[in-house]
């Protein structure tokens, strides 16, 4: 990608950098040379469309992009669109042609200013003031990033939306920070009803809007939890209209990231979704089973196949674990999974039944199975392990 570097008025760190992307010369010179002489900016000119790699370097050192809509406005959009779902740098566009249609196109993905050539000074050095303010607060917020927690089971009924809906509330207790929790299990999930809530808007609604999804807009479509946490449920009927593609669901998970310290995803079983920016090598893997022949066959299956070169991102978790009643020790669970498992989650049938039919969180119970979903948290959070000793002082006094 050819660029040409024009300084303007310093070259000082607090100056605000300003990227013109465009092919087409004239108009993308039209909008330098509108910004001229403005003083604390510097311009750095680039005659291509940028690939992912590239707009991220390009996010580095960037305050405000603005983006040539005319030449391929498919490429404009899709640019726009990736830029503003991180967040990290203001998004500004430009056209040749007085085109509403267009302008309301790249306003709805988060593009802060649209303009239409010819430019006059007042109106991008009006521009570019207020994007100086919002700038301090994007750049502080990017420099946190954000955790991705996926509960994925071997197959249905393994218990994944129960640890997935108590480990977000543990999670959010524990490490007192934004969390949320999303339920991906489609068409109907219930890890809300897990939690005792009844909620109004849905996972569809989030991917059935997705170009005008940004972080004001998901906050309207989240339920709020007593233990602070943050949901966004599964619908609460039937959809039988066509299933949202990745590209969708990639946007609404870069949006939550963008607003929440930690996100839990209940996927369920869906191994559809693999292709999709929930398994990024960043993410931590809950891979749920049970100690029996065809679950543990199934997690063997999926391990070698999606998981072989994952290490401490991948999490194995033995859910409703009675070591008295298996009929494999530890040794054959561990050669069935090729790797040990992290986790042994405790069968506490009645602890679990007296929950849900009380509509209070497991993780916010005093049971063996609240503790070990609360160590899960801990860990994945950075907090030492509860030691034994105050757990016992603890429940003496109560």
């Amino acid at each position: 990608m050819s660029d040409v570097f024009n300084v303007q008025d310093g070259t000082e760190k607090s100056v605000l950098s300003v990227a013109l992307v465009g092919p087409h010369d004239q108009r993308r010179e039209a909008v330098a040379a509108a910004i001229a002489g403005r003083s604390g900016v510097a311009v750095e000119e680039f005659s291509s469309y940028p690939d992912e790699g590239e707009a991220l370097a390009l996010e580095d050192r960037s305050d405000v992009i603005v983006v040539d809509a005319d030449s391929d406005p498919d490429r404009a959009l899709s640019l726009a669109q990736s830029i503003c779902s991180r967040g990290r740098a203001s998004v500004m566009a430009y056209s040749g042609q007085a085109d509403v249609k267009v302008a309301i196109r790249f306003m709805r993905i988060g593009v802060r200013e649209f303009f239409t050539l010819p430019l006059e000074g007042p109106e991008i050095a009006d521009a570019l003031a207020r994007a100086s303010v919002r700038q301090p607060s994007q750049r502080q917020a990017s420099h946190a990033p954000s955790k991705v927690c996926v509960f994925l089971g071997t197959k249905g009924g393994c218990g994944v939306t129960a640890l997935a809906a108590n480990f977000a509330v543990a999670l959010a207790q524990e490490s007192e920070r934004p969390t949320l929790l999303m339920d991906f299990g489609l068409p109907l999930g219930d890890a809300a009803i897990n939690l005792g809530m009844i909620t109004e808007f849905s996972v569809a609604n989030a991917l059935k809007d997705a170009p005008r999804l940004d972080g004001n807009f998901l906050r309207t479509l989240l339920a709020t939890h007593s233990s602070t946490l943050s949901v966004l449920a599964a619908p609460s009927d039937f959809r039988l209209d066509q299933a949202p593609g990745v590209e969708a669901i990639n946007k609404l998970l870069a949006v939550a990231r963008q607003n929440f310290e930690f996100i839990v995803a209940d996927l369920g079983s869906r191994l559809d979704l693999l292709s999709s920016a929930f398994f990024d090598e960043s993410s931590i893997v809950y891979l749920v089973t049970q100690v029996g022949i065809s679950e543990l066959r199934n997690a063997n299956r999926m391990i070698s196949q999606f998981f072989a070169r994952r290490n401490d991102n991948l999490q194995i978790v033995l859910n409703r674990y009675k070591p008295a009643t298996l009929l494999f020790d530890d040794k054959h669970i561990e050669k069935a999974l090729t790797r040990p498992a992290q986790w042994k989650i405790p069968d506490d049938y009645s602890s679990a039944r007296r929950t849900q039919n009380t509509a209070n969180a497991m993780a916010m119970a005093d049971a063996p199975i609240s503790q070990a979903i609360r160590q899960m948290a801990r860990t994945a959070c950075g907090l030492p392990a509860e030691k034994e000793e105050k757990k016992k002082l603890f429940g003496f006094f109560r």
